[in-house]
């Protein structure tokens, strides 16, 4: 199986490719009838079999619907849900045939999530075309949502000039819930720290030694930590810039990470500094939370 990830009009396109041992006529029922779907799809699925029909997702069919935009038996379906599309296209490869999956979204940290759940439902795929007993796909796991983060390059950060002068962000899909990796953070460090509080010290876990902290400036646990930073840890003047954490809801396979270190013109020397060492730490937390 191969995996990429493009941006293509503004949005997020994941396109996967898997060579599949079964005729495009087996595949594709295996992608069309309900009773093969439910054994594989991440949702129970009914559907109209032509262009234009209807798609309906879960027990509740007036909730969660949407149309089907292609379908060529037994080549190609396409269709919406929730505002992402998936499209499916079979060809014949050899005595096989190719599977061309693509998903297209919007947000771009989501991409990990998306593939290790797609590489788990596609492997429930291949045991109902071999004809196995088959399970609902089950949570795609932690290495493999971890190792599309470094494939697609989503623990990279993004640098900007601002009027003040610069700030750096992270945006990166965790694989636990946010009261988890708030835990986690309270308890790194040499000794488990309490709820920060505004005014108290900043917890360990939420630091980095190159950007000592002030006070905490604003707290919401579980969701958000923000304090200041100084140019110099034996500086108890004012703070230089600001560190906020922030947890916000995710795909369904974790929180969703949004950092963010800002800092003045005349310091811009640390926007490199924030780039690399908080990448770094982003990824021990990732790897603790595994």
């Amino acid at each position: 199986m191969t995996e990429n990830l493009n941006t293509v009009d503004g949005r997020q396109r994941l396109r996967i490719e898997r060579r599949l041992g079964h005729p495009p006529a087996k595949v594709w029922r295996a992608l069309t009838e309900p009773d093969e779907l439910r054994h594989w799809f991440p949702a129970e699925v009914r559907l109209e079999p032509r262009a234009g029909g209807r798609i309906t997702f879960g027990a509740d069919s007036d909730q969660d619907f949407s149309v089907i935009t292609a379908y060529d038996p037994p080549r190609l379906l396409a269709f919406g849900w929730g505002g992402d599309t998936l499209r499916f296209e079979v060809t014949p490869d050899g005595p096989g045939s190719l599977l061309v999956f693509e998903h297209t979204f919007d947000t771009r940290s989501a991409a990990a999530s998306y593939a290790s759940g797609w590489q788990a439902c596609f492997e429930g795929l291949d045991r109902v075309l071999a004809g196995r007993p088959a399970e609902l796909p089950g949570e795609p796991s932690a290495a493999a949502h971890e190792h599309f983060v470094r494939a697609f390059g989503l623990d990279e950060g993004a640098a900007e000039t601002t009027e003040a002068g610069w700030r750096v962000r992270f945006d990166r899909q965790l694989t636990q819930p946010a009261e988890k990796v708030w835990a986690v953070l309270l308890a790194a460090g040499p000794d488990p720290a309490a709820e920060p509080v505004v005014g108290g010290p900043v917890p360990a876990g939420f630091g980095h030694e190159s950007f000592p902290a002030a006070a905490v400036a604003a707290v919401d646990a579980p969701r958000l930590c923000e304090y200041g930073w100084r140019a110099d840890d034996s500086d108890p003047g004012q703070p230089v810039g600001r560190i906020r954490w922030e947890l916000a809801a995710g795909t369904g396979h974790g929180a969703r990470l949004l950092l963010t270190v800002t800092g003045p013109e005349q310091l811009s020397g640390h926007r490199d500094a924030a780039l690399t060492g908080w990448r770094r730490r982003i990824n021990e937390l990732a790897d603790q939370l595994r």
